[in-house]
């Protein structure tokens, strides 16, 4: 099986913790975008948005 994170500039990890924290606690793409800036990480809300759209059902299938 192809590796779904394959041609994206993130790590898989930042990637799981940035949907999962959207779609675990009832936080806005941008206070999920605030809080992965507070931890060092620079994504914008949009890319949040993109990719929650990709992953979402993969990590709730798991």
């Amino acid at each position: 099986m192809q590796d779904p994170f394959l041609y994206f500039n993130s790590s898989a990890e930042i990637i799981r913790l940035a949907v999962m924290m959207y779609v675990r606690y009832p936080l806005s793409l941008r206070q999920v975008k605030d809080l992965l800036f507070e931890r060092g990480i620079d994504i914008r809300h949009e890319t949040i948005r993109f990719l929650w759209n990709r992953f979402g059902p993969m990590f709730t299938a798991e």
